[in-house]
């Protein structure tokens, strides 16, 4: 490892509000400038503010053309979706949707022991071929997350490869690295990134220097290529999702919860969704 990636981006969080009146920070978004390909969106949910009255969600609702994934910190999330998938995902659960050609889906929040509720969603964009796939549907429960501890070092790796540890979520689009990481004060670690692949961090508790910045929470940052990165602590922890993956080099067109390679592609989806065409029978 002699290339170090360095910090391109720092990004600030902000809020924004989605489906039924949720409160999100919003680190990015889908725009047809596709600067984090293959990931087009990362929102950072709570639902702690008792000023904010009744749970609210997000109501059945349409997508196409991406993945969602669904990281619950506290507190748990209920699902169900048009292909038959209903369940509820809780702390260090993940729910991992290929939206495919088309797919209805609702998730809507419950409190935990704590009355808090935590968690991310990340977008994953899909190539142009498997756009109109048949949608996938994968639950992983926190036991069956693989966690490496070491040192003052703690990783939950939801997807990809660290450390000879793979994560239960496979087949994905771009080959994702998505790992939750903690590190202890007092700490230098260092850890490779393929060449070329887009890499985003979230710092989400404490602060740490990284690649040689100093940076606390919350932010998103975005590096640089190279083949590695380094995370240090001082006097305080730090945690972190990281989050890294081939990006496809495709345009996009993104339109609310579609995300597709071009404008007439897009027509189609709105016109499919007023014709009562868009699920199709499986």
């Amino acid at each position: 490892m002699k290339n170090l990636r360095t910090i391109s981006q720092t990004i600030e969080p902000q809020t924004a509000i989605e489906g039924a009146g949720v409160r999100l920070l919003r680190s990015f978004g889908p725009k047809t400038s596709n600067l984090y390909d293959p990931f087009l969106l990362f929102d950072h949910f709570a639902f702690n503010d008792p000023l904010e009255g009744p749970l609210r969600g997000f109501p059945y609702h349409p997508h196409r053309g991406i993945e969602t994934v669904t990281y619950m910190l506290e507190g748990s999330t209920a699902h169900r979706d048009s292909i038959g998938n209903e369940g509820l995902i809780g702390p260090g659960d993940v729910q991992w949707m290929s939206s495919g050609r088309g797919i209805m889906h609702e998730e809507m929040p419950r409190r935990g022991e704590s009355g808090n509720i935590y968690g991310f969603q990340l977008w994953v964009n899909l190539p142009s071929h498997l756009k109109m796939s048949e949608p996938r549907y994968q639950e992983v429960t926190s036991s069956t997350i693989p966690t490496y501890e070491k040192d003052g070092v703690k990783i939950r790796v939801v997807a990809g490869t660290a450390d000879n540890i793979t994560g239960p979520v496979t087949d994905i689009s771009g080959s994702p690295l998505y790992m939750d990481v903690e590190l202890a004060p007092g700490i230098d670690w260092q850890f490779p990134i393929p060449e070329e692949h887009t890499l985003i961090t979230y710092i989400f508790q404490g602060e740490g220097v990284f690649s040689g910045q100093t940076i606390d929470s919350p932010k998103m940052l975005k590096f640089a290529d190279g083949d590695h990165i380094t995370v240090k602590t001082e006097n305080n922890p730090v945690r972190f999702m990281l989050i890294a993956g081939a990006p496809f080099r495709e345009p996009i067109v993104p339109y609310g919860p579609f995300v597709m390679n071009t404008i007439e592609e897009i027509q189609q989806t709105l016109k499919e969704l007023r014709n009562g065409t868009f699920i199709k029978e499986i």
